[in-house]
């Protein structure tokens, strides 16, 4: 930390700087709280597209207990044929939008397989969806992680470093500038004593 001026235009600087720093720290932290919030609502999206997951393996588990059935080939009866991810600006954090995914059915013969494939198919689709949107809530918490981070940074550099470092420095100039003051007057009142005498001599 380099040495502060102790003077009244170092003074006035650090008057400034702190005036500055408590007029941004209370945006900052506001900022620090919205996007909390934020991170809350995508923690709680997260937690029911988990839920949606689990309910519909076991609604596929309860309803086509005869996927167990290995003689009949379940294997890419869909793929995804594209996913479009666009991006999403929120309190100054870039997050990862779901903007188009594309699922592809397999062409399979009506008589050659049984008719409960549809509803797997069916099945399988949502699955996909769901899985593509969960990844997309855990990328999107990783984006909201990193920003409270930093956000949080800042705000501990201007409420436990800049300003009592400001506060700090204004003290020590004052105390400075009084005693030099004090000083003076001090030595100006010796000066004019000396010359009073050296007159009345």
């Amino acid at each position: 930390m380099s040495r502060v001026s102790l003077s009244k235009s170092s003074l006035a600087k650090q008057n400034r700087n702190l005036r500055t720093y408590e007029r941004y720290l209370p945006s900052l932290d506001l900022k620090r709280k919205q996007i909390m919030a934020e991170r809350a609502k995508e923690v709680m999206a997260c937690e029911a597209t988990r839920r949606e997951i689990t309910v519909l393996r076991e609604r596929v588990q309860e309803h086509l207990p005869m996927m167990a059935n290995h003689e009949i080939e379940l294997s890419d009866l869909v793929s995804v044929r594209a996913v479009r991810i666009g991006e999403q600006n929120l309190l100054g954090t870039r997050l990862p939008v779901l903007e188009e995914l594309e699922v592809e059915r397999r062409d399979y013969g009506l008589f050659s397989m049984p008719h409960w494939v549809d509803t797997l198919v069916d099945a399988l689709i949502e699955m996909m969806t769901l899985e593509t949107r969960l990844a997309l809530h855990e990328r999107r918490l990783i984006r909201f992680d990193e920003a409270v981070r930093k956000v949080t940074q800042r705000v501990n550099l201007f409420d436990k470093v800049l300003i009592p470092r400001a506060r700090a420095n204004i003290k020590t100039i004052k105390v400075y500038l009084s005693d030099a003051e004090r000083a003076a007057i001090v030595r100006s009142k010796i000066a004019k004593n000396k010359r009073q005498r050296e007159t009345t001599i």
